[in-house]
């Protein structure tokens, strides 16, 4: 299996792509003035605490303040909470943690109206996203994560990856972090470190040491309340720490700024695969040049087909997901049985891939087709256990109950990815009336006249829709061609497979919407 990784850098947002053997697998996407949160660490205050809950909410500067439970204080937090007040308190001097007090351990019957007051300071790590009208979750046991090794301060146990199944192999990478580590840290050893060499990882160890003392510095200096002490790496490096392997091809950036940090990152990481990590300068939007945005497009939605008429109907409830399985129109077959298995199988198979595409977290109930004979039950719960395998998230999945139901449990980080593949007509805006279609080239070619003659524009760009574009180009003497020669070389068309039909766009040199709706259509 071949991995890509696609990263599309726009003015309003970042889209990443994980392409498996050139399927879509994984999608993200966030506003450029949005950041990705899970890992960042602040130095936060207490607002409330609520012994009911046996929880507390620290205000981390967000719009709804975050939620920490009793549970997720974890075990050192009398530690933890020492240190950070003596950090607080002397400004001019540091404690290395290695020489910190380790106090008793927290209970597990405990309440939090015991640890934390209202005004306190506590520094917290992000582990999920705020999602729906919830904040942010939180937690007291501090990690940073690397490519072989994740480092947890005021933890002193070295624990291994249950992936890596030689005990060898096991015990020489306990011994060998045990004797490398200093007092006072933990380490977990990721499953990638299985086979790496001392230097390696006492490189990374090393580096993630270094990034616990500069949060630890902020600490110390902060001035005001929430700060933020620690922001975990951009999402498109941070994909790459958690899925890069010795499979993977390429990696495309189309923003110089991005592709210097990822080729970096990676040089950092493994040395001779610095040269997957390319600059896409190509004409066409870099998700269509790799017919990304085509499958976008098929991918999500109510209803998904997927294999001979088959589909899913997939519905997004507050408490659940539901997923329906439909045989569609299929040629029926005397043999039902072999149809329906053959059905869910291959349902199975884009569930998975839906699953991860969505990032659809929580309680997931699918309604297979009805099948009578225990074995092909089981050939599907055994499919869709073997599919999830490559899923990252942390999940659990029952076999078929005797109503034909599948659950499902699947990791909730961050908001599920619902994109609407319906297009609302960019000429009428859904009112359903719009200027005769067989007038927009000239309604174009008003626009390129303004552009040239009134604003002074000789180079741009124009985007639209693909059906629009090969119009336009067809012929010897094309309109494009025409518009060149009356309005200078400096106009390009651009197919863009992620428009709607009659929907435009004029691009500057620099890469700068010109918005001559305004201007032109008003």
């Amino acid at each position: 299996m071949t991995n890509e990784l696609v990263v599309d850098v726009k003015p309003q947002e970042v889209s990443i792509a994980l392409l498996e053997d050139k399927q879509l697998v994984e999608l993200q996407k966030e506003g450029s003035d949005t950041s990705y949160n899970v890992g960042n660490i602040y130095l936060g205050r207490v607002k409330k605490v609520m012994p009911g809950l046996n929880a507390c909410f620290v205000d981390v500067g967000y719009e709804k303040v975050a939620f920490l439970h009793y549970l997720d204080l974890g075990s050192k937090f009398s530690s933890i909470d020492k240190y950070i007040r003596q950090t607080l308190s002397d400004k001019k001097k540091l404690t290395p943690l290695s020489k910190a007090q380790n106090l008793a351990d927290l209970p597990k019957e405990g309440s939090i109206a015991d640890h934390l007051k209202v005004g306190q300071e506590v520094v917290v790590q992000i582990v999920k996203e705020p999602i729906s009208t919830k904040g942010p979750r939180v937690t007291t046991e501090l990690s940073f994560a690397g490519r072989y090794l994740v480092l947890m301060p005021f933890d002193d146990k070295v624990s291994v990856s249950q992936k890596i199944k030689s005990s060898e192999e096991r015990t020489r990478l306990k011994q060998l972090l045990m004797s490398i580590k200093p007092k006072n840290f933990g380490v977990i050893v990721r499953t990638v470190a299985e086979g790496k060499r001392v230097a390696e990882l006492d490189g990374e160890l090393k580096v993630l040491i270094k990034r616990w003392e500069d949060a630890i510095t902020k600490v110390q200096k902060a001035t005001k309340f929430p700060t933020l002490i620690y922001e975990e790496t951009s999402r498109a490096v941070g994909m790459i720490r958690d899925l890069f392997n010795p499979d993977f091809e390429h990696i495309y950036v189309n923003d110089e700024a991005e592709f210097n940090e990822i080729k970096d990152y990676v040089s950092l990481i493994a040395p001779e695969k610095a040269g997957i990590v390319k600059l896409y300068q190509g004409e066409l939007p870099i998700f269509d040049n790799f017919a990304i945005t085509k499958q976008i497009k098929s991918s999500f939605g109510r209803t998904i087909s997927y294999k001979n008429g088959a589909y899913l109907i997939i519905e997004h409830t507050e408490a659940l997901h539901v997923v329906d399985v439909n045989s569609g129109n299929r040629t029926k077959t005397n043999n039902q049985e072999t149809t329906a298995l053959e059905v869910n199988l291959g349902a199975a198979d884009e569930l998975a891939r839906q699953l991860r595409l969505r990032d659809m977290g929580g309680i997931i109930v699918v309604d297979f087709i009805d099948m009578a004979l225990p074995e092909d039950r089981q050939k599907l719960y055994e499919r869709m256990s073997a599919n999830m395998q490559k899923d990252r998230a942390r999940h659990k999945i029952l076999p078929l109950s005797k109503f034909g139901l599948m659950q499902i449990t699947r990791q909730r980080v961050r908001p599920v990815l619902d994109i609407d593949t319906a297009e609302t007509c960019p000429t009428c805006f859904g009112k359903g009336k719009i200027r005769p279609s067989i007038l927009f080239t000239d309604s174009l070619e008003s626009k390129i006249d303004y552009l040239v003659n009134k604003l002074k524009i000789s180079k741009f760009t124009l985007h639209v829709h693909p059906y629009v574009a090969a119009y336009v180009n067809k012929g010897l003497l094309s309109l494009k061609r025409q518009w060149q020669m009356k309005y200078g070389f400096g106009i390009k068309v651009i197919p863009n497979q992620s428009f709607a039909f009659l929907q435009y766009s004029f691009i500057n040199k620099d890469g700068e919407e010109i918005d001559m709706k305004e201007k032109i259509d008003a």
